[in-house]
């Protein structure tokens, strides 16, 4: 595959790293108000009630959207319903920058997951970065401290985002498969549609086994719904948009290091909206992970 990064298509993809830091930031301000999975859920169903107009294109006979219910359901399944669900029980026991520097981890799994199951082999120079992006999440999970990397001492939520990362990596490289009807490819808002369509179904089972297993209800308020509004339109239709355009011009291999982003927009907004001071291990990751990018680059 032949793709070239051009300054719109770094534009596109840098649009998601910065709303996905304000995601997080919103999952861990809600986290004690909405339960994750119901969080979720309601984001993505106001996602859909906004797309409906706007990609009804989708919900036409013969679009596709039921013939095709196998690749729509499966793209709604790891882009909507495990990466989102996974990040918000992160969110539970871990911080917005810990949780955006261990999805800084996307580009090694992205070309294990391209080289592996799409036949598409990484480039030196790829690996190269993905060393520098890995061995800056390593930091993290450490805490600074090679004794805890060493134990493999990981909270909870620093293993619910890798297994995030790896849906996403899986979401990404099916973007780019031309299986989809040209009625709902040609039509963004159609494609995303039938994403979320699917998705906010997974959401709704997930949701269920959650309430099923005595989660508290939502304690509603004008900050709740504020900020539901916010992760639907921003981290959900805005930057599922952004980064699907982004993935089709620049590849899912480029585009995962733009991810890398999202921790440093993440530690600007956590001392803005939380409070959370940095760490110089945390500094020392974003060195790492800029390297990263920078040796990724390079042509």
């Amino acid at each position: 595959m032949n793709h070239k990064l051009t300054p719109s298509t770094a534009a596109l993809l840098t649009i998601p790293p910065l709303l996905w830091a304000g995601n997080a930031i919103a999952g861990r301000l809600l986290r004690d108000a909405v339960p994750p999975m119901t969080l979720n859920l309601l984001r993505w169903t106001i996602a859909l009630v906004i797309l409906i107009p706007l990609g009804r294109a989708a919900l036409k006979r013969g679009s596709g959207l039921v013939s095709n219910w196998r690749r729509f359901s499966m793209l709604g399944l790891l882009g909507i319903g495990l990466y989102n669900s996974f990040q918000y029980l992160a969110l539970q026991t871990s911080t917005p920058i810990n949780v955006t520097l261990v999805a800084s981890g996307l580009p090694v799994w992205m070309l294990l997951v391209g080289s592996l199951f799409f036949g598409v082999k990484a480039r030196a120079r790829q690996l190269a970065g993905a060393l520098l992006s890995i061995a800056g999440v390593l930091l993290v999970l450490s805490r600074g401290e090679l004794g805890q990397l060493l134990a493999l001492r990981l909270v909870p939520g620093d293993v619910y985002m890798i297994l995030a990362t790896i849906a996403w990596s899986f979401y990404s490289w099916l973007l780019m498969q031309p299986k989809d009807p040209e009625q709902i490819r040609a039509d963004w808002a159609a494609f995303m549609l039938a994403q979320v369509i699917y998705g906010v179904l997974w959401s709704g089972a997930f949701t269920a086994a959650e309430v099923a297993a005595g989660s508290p209800p939502v304690a509603w308020s004008w900050p709740v719904a504020g900020g539901l509004l916010f992760v639907a339109v921003g981290p959900g239709i805005i930057a599922l948009r952004c980064w699907g355009a982004g993935v089709q011009r620049a590849g899912p291999s480029v585009a995962a290091f733009f991810v890398n982003l999202t921790p440093l927009f993440a530690t600007v907004l956590s001392s803005a909206f939380l409070g959370e001071t940095p760490h110089l291990y945390h500094a020392a990751a974003f060195a790492l992970i800029v390297g990263g990018i920078a040796v990724s680059a390079r042509r």
